[in-house]
């Protein structure tokens, strides 16, 4: 800026001429005039002071000191301190005030500008200072910062998606050593027993979806979790925890069978109670992955018994037909016996007899009266149901019937023989010889015999035997004594026992059984089994399986033919007992298949694009794949079921080598492939994708991992080798190099038209 000037040649503002006046004034109270007058006949002017300046008034010649100086023009003219008011007053807001001999100047303070754009200025031409907005200058807050402008300064903020380090925020970059660094939220919280779906990164914005693993569930809808301006990760709001069906549901009219899990895959079998059967085959509920029991659509039906063609045979011995439904249901018929004479007319003979048998044709001999009109009604017992079939006849009389020693057998109680003599006559006395063969339709070894004698003066005696249950009889008894000695055969098949005769069943080796049975010491005795497996991961895997083995231990044990991976329900009984056992077992898993990959090996290329097929489950549930990256060396030593699986991140991972990618199996579809570019800096699960080193030898592994039940099984293979890997091209050389093709194809096309 230029100077004030001297004398006349400006105009100070109206302010500045008050404080000169003022200053005149004190220089006048003080004495000191500001001009001499002499005498005319002396030259004034040339003692005039050097600042001061010989003028013509009133017709007299007199000195005055010059702008910004004051006294008498001849002896004193000294320089007037314009400054001393402050520099606000003199200069305006924002200004420093300069005093200089004889004028002054101002400036603007640091971060302002004055208004005619020269460094000073004097306030008289209504110049004054304006801030100055440092922001116009770009990239003052350095990379990732944020400008902005204040009163006389700026300060720097970081834009969104940084965080500042190193310094304080807000910052000024002359001053502090603040660096605004991009977020990264890093590697993504884990959920307890849940699985990231997908690829992310760990930017701000950033978003993480997760889902429960197979056999958990969340009641939590909130998947997600976001990297925030914090440069961390929101915490996940998914609970998983593991699937329990609870209870199996109530089937009407039927009992749950053993005692299954509540784990998904679990399988409860009911049947059916007496009485009632299930038409459209068994009936079952199985444990579904969401918590609750898949109920069958089949029910138990009432059985009806249907009780026909009632016929008489022998004098008192009924036969009947009936359609029991399944072969060898036991069934319970209620016989009631009714007996009347004309003459006198009353009731001699009443009472009710039950019959236990398995034939579809039962049979039963009555201890009747002779000479008397009998109403047989007969019926089927709780729980089942029939209509009763009646039947009405007629005893015959005693002096009609002879005592010709013949007679017959009619069966009670499953185990007990009536012999029904065809004439008796008191106080003859018989002996009767009992034989009894007992032979197991299941078992070529199995004997029984019996052989006794009674004698009884009883025109129906009874003999109740001692037999095995689940066996076929022959029991043959002959009349001794008489000349002819008669005999009566009768064929008796006895039900399975009803009292448990298994027991303390266990499992070891993972498939065998080995279990107690309370059958009579070396007697031999077959087990059957059924056997059905389903895996709660394949709903399409169904093994059932029906065979039965012989021995005649007490503790006998079986090693069963079972699938890995697997949920299994044996239901074991001895064909001489009722009720079977059921045992509920699991196989644990074995290593899953090998990957099925393409092998290459890359020399010097860029990084290799990898195909991943799905794995068939067949020997367990597949959890994940894991890509690892090792440095080539280490090929020979790697175990595939090292489970200290390092990211990228970790400490030592380069000369370790770590896990580029984790893919968990439902996200591989069945019939696609997943393409993985390696180094492509993407999250796979909580795993970095990280560029390969360029010069360096890696392999790289496909390893398939198998959970179950807290059993970890893997199977690996490798996939690729890269040896001295180049760098990828940068983005100016391929586009030099795309310049240079372009600039030699217009060179040739303009050659081409020269020489035409």
């Amino acid at each position: 800026m230029g100077r004030g000037p001297r004398g006349g040649a400006g105009r100070p503002p109206r302010r500045l001429l008050s404080l000169l006046l003022l200053l005149g004034l004190a220089g006048g109270a003080a004495g000191a005039p500001g001009a001499d007058v002499y005498d005319s006949d002396l030259d004034i002017c040339a003692t005039c002071h050097e600042h001061a300046t010989c003028q013509q008034r009133d017709g007299k010649k007199i000195c005055i000191c010059n702008y910004g100086f004051v006294g008498n023009g001849r002896m004193q003219c000294v320089d007037k301190d314009e400054c001393q008011f402050g520099a606000t007053v003199v200069c305006g807001n924002h200004t420093s005030c300069h005093n200089t001999p004889g004028a002054f100047y101002c400036v603007c303070l640091g971060g302002y500008r004055a208004t005619n754009n020269n460094k000073t200025f004097i306030p008289n031409d209504g110049t004054f200072c304006t801030d100055i907005d440092e922001c116009e200058v770009s990239g003052l807050c350095r990379h990732g910062g944020r400008c902005v402008n204040t009163q006389g300064s700026f300060e720097c903020h970081c834009m969104d998606g940084y965080l500042p380090k190193n310094g304080p925020s807000p910052y000024h970059p002359a001053r502090d050593a603040t660096l605004c660094t991009e977020i990264d939220c890093g590697t993504p919280p884990e959920v307890p027993y849940g699985y990231i779906v997908g690829n992310f990164t760990s930017r701000l914005g950033s978003q993480v979806h997760y889902a429960c693993k197979d056999g958990f569930f969340s009641a939590t809808k909130d998947t997600v979790s976001s990297c925030t301006a914090l440069g961390t990760w929101e915490t996940p709001k998914l609970y998983c925890q593991e699937i329990d069906c609870g209870s199996p549901p109530q089937v009407p009219a039927a009992i749950l069978v053993g005692n299954p899990s509540s784990s998904p895959g679990a399988v409860a079998h009911y049947e059916c109670q007496e009485g009632f059967e299930s038409p459209g085959g068994k009936i079952t509920s199985v444990c579904t992955a969401k918590g609750v029991w898949r109920e069958s659509t089949l029910t138990c039906t009432e059985m009806v018994t249907e009780i026909r063609n009632v016929s008489v045979f022998n004098n008192t011995c009924v036969r009947w037909q009936t359609n029991s439904g399944r072969m060898n249901l036991e069934i319970m018929y209620v016989i009631h016996i009714k007996g009347q004479r004309l003459d006198p007319m009353e009731v001699v003979h009443e009472e009710t007899v039950n019959l236990t048998t398995v034939s579809r044709t039962p049979e039963v001999c009555l201890d009747l009266h002779p000479g008397t009109n009998y109403t047989v009604s007969i019926s089927a017992a709780p729980p089942r149901r029939s209509a009763s079939a009646v039947i009405v006849f007629q005893t015959a009389e005693d002096d009609l019937l002879e005592d010709d020693g013949l007679f017959n057998i009619s069966i009670f109680n499953e185990t007990c023989l009536k012999l029904n003599r065809h004439a008796v006559k008191g106080g003859s006395e018989r002996m009767y010889q009992f034989r009894v063969l007992g032979r197991r339709w299941y078992l070529d070894d199995f004997y029984h015999t019996l052989a006794f004698n009674i004698t009884t003066r009883d025109g129906a005696p009874v003999a109740c035997l001692d037999l095995y249950p689940t066996t076929n009889y022959t029991v043959t008894v002959t009349l001794l004594g008489s000349p002819e000695q008669h005999s009566a055969q009768v064929m008796i098949r006895t039900a399975p026992a009803v009292k448990q005769t298994i027991s303390n069943v266990s499992v070891f080796n993972d498939t065998c059984l080995r279990w107690r049975s309370q059958k009579t010491a070396d007697t031999e005795e077959m087990y059957l089994f059924h056997i059905w497996g389903q895996r709660w991961y394949q709903k399409e895997f169904s093994q059932e399986m029906v065979f039965n083995t012989t021995s005649s231990s007490q503790a006998p044990a079986m090693c069963l033919d079972l699938r890995p991976g697997t949920n299994y329900s044996v239901r074991l009984r001895a064909l001489s007992a009722e009720l079977p056992v059921l045992v509920s077992l699991t196989t644990q898993i074995t290593e899953p298949p090998l990957p099925e990959v393409e092998f290459f090996t890359v020399h010097g290329g860029p990084p290799p694009r990898l195909a991943l097929k799905r794995v068939k489950e067949m020997n367990g549930p597949i959890s994940s794949y894991q890509v690892l990256v090792l440095p080539l060396a280490l090929q020979s030593t790697f175990s595939c079921d090292s489970e200290g699986a390092a990211s990228f991140f970790s400490n030592g991972s380069d000369a370790n080598g770590y896990v580029a990618a984790e893919i968990p199996a439902q996200d591989v579809p069945d019939d696609a492939v997943v393409e993985l570019s390696m180094g492509d800096r993407l999250y796979y699960g909580k795993y970095y994708n990280a560029p390969l080193k360029t010069g360096h030898d890696y392999c790289i592994i496909l390893r398939i991992t198998s959970e179950w039940n807290k059993v970890r099984r893997c199977s690996c293979a490798v996939w690729a080798q890269v040896k001295a890997l180049s760098p990828l091209p940068l983005l100016p050389q391929m586009l030099g190099v795309g310049l240079g093709s372009v600039a030699a194809v217009v060179l040739l096309v303009f050659l081409s038209f020269s020489a035409v």
